[in-house]
């Protein structure tokens, strides 16, 4: 195995890991995200470690065609369960949905806080990733957003840094209207809004259209009709939001 191709989406999640790292990629699949950072010398060392036994077999394999058996440790493990503290700085975990990405983040809080970065790429429930993120005060230092396929694929680097300072309102804004806008930030994104990231522009469009077309399918159905006008409501201030960042 001279050269690994990733897709766009794992290319922009290995791009997210700071580099001189060990890192532990949870869910590793087949191993190619690991031997991808090893061999352009990201990562010093390596931690693949999946639930599932075919595919750590399958990355272990790769792993010895690649030469790099001395460079990545594949475990089987349930989340970070085989991960000792101290043995990496920075966990990935991608392509498992948002509620499993919290799950392997709440089930070893001793683990978590030992780490100093997290790069997330998770499949759904951004909000509850984000909002998880938030409560604990680690801070989303970038975020990226594929589109690959028909697909969006939004990720983040993480420090694992507790946030001790309080957070404070603008001039004029109160807690209410600071707190709905926090709530778009968990939804859409913080750093994307921050730098108008373009394909957060596409995601908003492809977004509304589907609102559109449920909102047609539910005009007779009261309770579903409001909660889909409040989604496009939510849509056009994520709108306002980026044209307050351009100035």
């Amino acid at each position: 195995m001279n050269k690994v191709n990733l897709s766009n989406r794992m290319a922009a999640v290995a791009g997210l890991v700071p580099a001189g790292v060990t890192a532990c990629d949870i869910g590793c699949d087949h191993g190619f995200v690991a031997i991808y950072l090893v061999k352009e010398g990201i990562c010093p060392k390596v931690i693949a470690m999946d639930i599932n036994k075919g595919p750590l077999l399958r990355a272990k394999e790769h792993i010895e065609s690649a030469s790099l058996s001395a460079y990545i440790d594949t475990r089987l493990s349930d989340g970070m369960e085989k991960l000792e503290i101290g043995e990496a700085e920075c966990m990935i975990a991608a392509g498992m949905g948002g509620r499993l990405v919290v799950k392997i983040m709440e089930d070893y809080p001793e683990k978590l806080r030992s780490l100093r970065y997290l790069v997330l790429q998770p499949q759904s429930e951004l909000s509850l990733v984000r909002s998880f993120l938030r409560k604990q005060r680690f801070v989303i230092r970038k975020e990226d957003m594929i589109l690959e396929d028909g697909k969006f694929y939004p990720m983040m680097l993480v420090e694992v840094a507790a946030d001790e300072s309080p957070r404070c309102h603008e001039d004029g804004v109160g807690e209410k209207e600071a707190a709905y806008r926090t709530s778009l930030e968990d939804e859409f994104g913080p750093c994307l809004i921050r730098d108008r990231h373009p394909v957060l522009f596409k995601y908003l469009d492809w977004w509304e259209m589907q609102q559109d077309k449920i909102l047609n399918a539910v005009l007779t159905y009261p309770e579903r009709r409001a909660q889909v006008e409040e989604e496009l409501a939510r849509i056009w201030d994520v709108r306002r939001l980026l044209d307050e960042v351009r100035g």
